[in-house]
């Protein structure tokens, strides 16, 4: 599997785990660049047509569960006969790992982790699903100590062969519900009996049935009580006990009636009023555990008359007389021996008592609490020698002994002292400030302190205030107390202030460029007015001070201009310009492009017209003072001549306009550009600045006369050609 690419988007990178019935696969899903974990059926079971069945439809119905303490189903698949489960990837440890490495857990620590997970069976509960395999192998813990519930649905799927083939089934014999012993119907308060065992063993380090062979521990569910755990350890406060007991009844009536009720109780049991209640009573009246009955004797009937049982009683009185007669002297001599015998014992008692030291044998006192150690030696003769030295142990709880000047067992006189040494709670140490610092400072001055990096957890978020890469703020906050070899340490590190990129407003009108930048998370700022050749009026000539694509703050105010039209000093001015045919009545194609002030200095196509004789074209041009317009004419395809008209001329009515010539010219250099043959509108436009050139006129119509329809192109600068003596040239 390693290497593989399932489904056609799931990259197998390694194995990470597995039981009786999966393997578990840390993999990379190249849809959505991120990593995932998936559950690959094992093959032995790649043929059970009834277990894919079910396995699918509870997988399915685990994905519909959303909470933030259950493992997230993203997909189920089948890739020929490889059966998958994809599902979130946690990055962390499980809950069996932890306890082996630190169990018990400290009470607070493990109520957290109680109480996490039964708000997601609360959840799974709602939704109509059960767990039925709650384990610590199921529990998973995130670096940033979120706990999460992995494998909803999965053990529903278990048939009653793999009970016995699979050894992870088998295996969660110590977590299963008598009824689930019993294989009867289990529901939601077989998954509040299985919690209950996993926070009994995170509180003792220990389970509470255990037996040769999974049969032995499952009758012990059924008919065997555990040890209390606060007989295991004295540090759990009674009130989390009884949620234990309460949970782990064998009478399902008598547990929590929902998922909800124990997490109420989980989330206040740990509150000062609480947790000194008092223990929890139960009416033992479980019908299926296994009691011992004393053995009835037998009694042995006589089968004598009752006149044979009167002539017994009469011999034995008479028996009772003669010995009362016979015995009466020797027992008072007898009695009086005594007397003086037990006054004589008595004389030596007292004066050995007076004058010998007994030996007792010293106790064993660690593991403790201090009241029972002390109430242990009163008991035997022993005093306990003062002051007591308390000092932190990291093996034992607060308040218990964990060390004794003399050794159990060991003989020693009557009221001797026992000096003993009794652990107290831990010394937190003062959580450092990491504003400033970057994550690596942050990370090394924790490590320092003893923290863990593997429980250290980076986030980060846009910042206006605080540098791009420094520590933002932190939890547990500065100068709280807190302990380093358990906490979770979460660090928000800035991104630096938040950007978003400037969109292209030129060519909007005011309405539309405030919309534009409103999407983009800008405002808009002053609106001025410009002249401009190359925008229509009232549209956007430029924005300032973020050009499109450039990166602006959020809510950053932008200006913007609008075009009012031409400037003053523009002049609209149409060029009348007479054209011929190469032969006079032969048809001619008579191609115009022109350049104004409007495009930069391209020329532009007017249009085409095929014409018979001559005839005078209306040009439209846009001139300014810096900009002289140009009209340039080909005839069949072919350079004929350039116009320039300057700007003065214009202005001033002095343009000269070229006089037609029927004669055929002689060929011409030519211009680099070619024209090309572009059918223009007929109607005239009352803005040049916005209109089409004239379409090109039909073959065969001669449309002569001055007046031609007019037309314009895209604004741009003075035009560039043959200089023809501005107009005053004609072509023969």
């Amino acid at each position: 599997m390693i290497g593989h690419e399932l489904g056609g988007r799931y990259q197998v990178i390694e194995r990470i785990g597995g039981g009786g019935m999966a393997l578990v696969y840390r993999a990379h899903d190249i849809l959505l660049n991120r990593n995932v974990a998936i559950k690959v059926l094992r093959n032995q079971f790649v043929h059970d047509e009834e277990f894919i069945r079910r396995f699918r439809r509870e997988a399915q119905s685990a994905a519909s569960l959303s909470h933030p303490n259950v493992v997230s189903i993203y997909d189920v698949g089948q890739e020929d006969e490889i059966h998958y489960i994809v599902m979130e990837y946690v990055e962390g440890k499980n809950l069996n790992e932890i306890i082996k490495d630190r169990a018990p857990l400290q009470v607070d620590e493990a109520v957290r982790i109680a109480t996490q997970i039964c708000d997601a069976l609360d959840h799974a509960h709602q939704n109509q699903i059960i767990h039925r395999d709650i384990k610590p192998h199921n529990i998973l813990i995130g670096r940033n100590g979120r706990v999460k519930v992995t494998d909803f649905g999965i053990a529903r799927a278990v048939t009653s062969t793999t009970i016995t083939q699979t050894g992870s089934v088998v295996g969660s014999v110590h977590y299963f519900s008598p009824e689930h012993a019993k294989g009867v119907a289990t529901g939601e308060k077989s998954d509040l009996y299985s919690l209950g065992i996993v926070i009994y063993q995170m509180l003792t380090g220990s389970l509470p049935f255990l037996g040769e062979s999974p049969i032995s521990v499952a009758l012990k569910h059924l008919q065997e009580e555990f040890e209390e755990p606060r007989k295991l350890n004295p540090m759990i406060p009674q009130s989390v006990e009884n949620i234990i007991l309460k949970s782990m009844r064998k009478n399902p009536e008598e547990r929590y009636q929902s998922a909800k009720e124990m997490l109420d109780d989980l989330e206040t049991c740990l509150l000062p009023e609480r947790r000194s209640e008092p223990k929890l009573a139960f009416v033992d009246d479980d019908e299926d555990r296994t009691r011992v009955m004393p053995a009835i004797k037998p009694v042995q009937r006589s089968g004598g008359s009752k006149g044979r049982d009167e002539d017994r009683m009469v011999k034995e009185a008479n028996m009772q007389v003669r010995s009362k007669k016979v015995w009466g002297r020797p027992a008072l001599w007898i009695g009086l021996t005594l007397i003086l015998l037990l006054a004589m014992t008595g004389v030596v008692w007292y004066v050995n008592a007076k004058l010998v030291v007994p030996d007792v044998k010293v106790p064993k006192l660690v593991n403790l609490q201090l009241a029972d150690a002390k109430a242990k030696l009163t008991e035997v003769g022993l005093t306990l020698e003062e002051p007591v030295t308390s000092e932190y142990n990291p093996n034992f709880a607060e308040g218990v002994v964990f060390e004794q000047s003399k050794e159990p067992d060991m003989t020693v006189k009557k009221g001797s002292s026992i000096a003993l040494k009794v652990s107290i709670a831990k010394p937190l140490s003062s959580m450092p400030d990491l504003k400033g610092h970057t994550f690596d400072e942050a990370v090394k001055i924790l490590t320092d302190q003893g923290v863990d990096p593997s429980r250290i957890t980076q986030d980060s978020e846009f910042s206006s205030d605080t540098p791009a890469g420094q520590v933002i703020r932190q939890n547990p906050v500065s100068n709280s107390q807190y302990d380093p070899d358990t906490a979770n340490i979460s660090i928000v590190v800035s991104k630096g202030q938040e950007s978003v990129t400037t969109p292209d407003l030129s060519g909007l009108t005011q309405d539309e460029a405030k919309i534009k930048l409103e999407e983009a998370g800008l405002e808009l700022g002053e609106v001025k007015t410009e002249s401009s050749f190359t925008v229509e009026k009232g549209k956007v000539t430029k924005q300032w001070p973020y050009e499109k694509g450039t990166s602006a703050p959020p809510g950053e105010k932008i200006t913007i201009y609008l075009s009012n039209g031409y400037p003053p000093e523009a002049l609209e001015y149409t060029f009348n310009l007479p054209v011929s045919p190469g032969e006079e009545g032969k048809k001619t194609k008579i191609t115009i492009q022109y350049a104004d002030a409007r495009n930069n200095g391209e020329n532009q196509d007017w249009g085409t017209r095929t014409i018979s004789r001559t005839q005078v074209l209306s040009v439209n041009l846009v001139l300014a003072p810096n900009k002289d317009g140009a009209v340039t004419v080909y005839r069949n395809g072919e350079y004929y001549d350039t116009y320039t008209i300057p700007y003065n001329d214009a202005k001033n009515g002095t343009v000269v306009v070229p006089e037609p010539s029927p004669v055929n010219p002689s060929p011409s250099p030519s211009p680099t550009q070619t024209p090309t043959e572009t059918p223009v509108s007929v109607e005239p436009s009352a803005d040049p600045a916005m209109t089409a050139p004239a379409s090109e006129q039909p073959a065969g119509d001669d449309a002569g006369g001055a007046g031609a329809e007019t037309a314009s192109a895209t604004v741009g600068n003075s035009g560039k050609g043959h200089d023809k003596g501005k107009g005053n040239d004609k072509k023969q």
